[in-house]
């Protein structure tokens, strides 16, 4: 932990000096964030205290604790008097491409892993059949499904695909979108909305967590080379393990 603890001073102190507009304490948390995502600060590390921080950065630490505030309100670490500092668990997820659950997983360094809870035809509902552009009563495979990064489960996931576009279901292992390339249908974007509400009884069944913490709800439709909508999904996320970015 030392080891972590020079290389993110000497990262920090970096970022500080770097000639840029960015205000201090987003230089800070930033610096943070890429560590976290760069895997080699992980859940649980200790940051050092604000004091240290500040005599060893060089700023303030009025600056410090905004930024710390700022890592605590998107949920990046938790702060807690007499433990200090700790990082989360936290998956950070882009909807600016599609490249879908599995992949991004795997690029940020963790485990992905699916608990399959149902794969069926069913009679696609209106409001699936108004994003899929297709006609209310077709065949469409609805697929469920509890997501985990690193053992942790993040997220339960439905999603609606049409019939004709599942040769095979048992194909499907972990990645859907890696079965849709294996029969030349490409993802290549999305459009995405989201929303928050408290977990209901259905999640709590399949994910358990403290009731008093938000879900995430982001409603997605992946489109293809063609810029067909080949699937609808509807995740819901541990606001608490969960961080999803929009990018231009």
């Amino acid at each position: 932990m030392e080891q972590a603890h020079t290389r993110l001073i000497s990262q920090l102190v970096e970022r500080i000096a770097a000639s840029d507009n960015a205000p201090l304490y987003l230089k800070f948390a930033d610096t943070i964030k890429d560590a976290v995502r760069s895997g080699w600060l992980e859940n649980g590390n200790i940051l050092p205290g604000e004091r240290d921080l500040s005599q060893l950065t060089g700023v303030s630490r009025i600056t410090v604790r905004k930024a710390l505030q700022l890592l605590e309100d998107e949920g990046v670490v938790t702060r807690s008097r007499g433990y200090g500092t700790q990082i989360n668990n936290i998956f950070e997820y882009s909807l600016k491409e599609a490249r879908g659950f599995t992949q991004q997983v795997v690029l940020r360094g963790k485990k992905p892993d699916t608990l399959w809870v149902n794969k069926r035809v069913v009679k696609c509902p209106e409001e699936v059949a108004r994003q899929l552009a297709i006609a209310v009563g077709s065949d469409v495979f609805m697929l469920k499904r509890i997501r985990y990064v690193d053992e942790d489960a993040v997220s339960l996931e439905e999603s609606w695909v049409p019939a004709h576009l599942i040769h095979d279901v048992d194909a499907i292992s972990v990645s859907l979108y890696d079965y849709f390339r294996s029969q030349q249908n490409l993802p290549q974007r999305t459009r995405s909305r989201g929303s928050a509400r408290m977990p209901d009884a259905e999640f709590q069944s399949h994910i358990k967590m403290d009731s008093a913490i938000p879900v995430l709800v982001i409603k997605q439709v992946a489109l293809d080379q063609y810029q067909h909508p080949i699937e609808y999904s509807i995740s819901y996320c541990r606001s608490d393990l969960y961080v999803f970015v929009c990018e231009e």
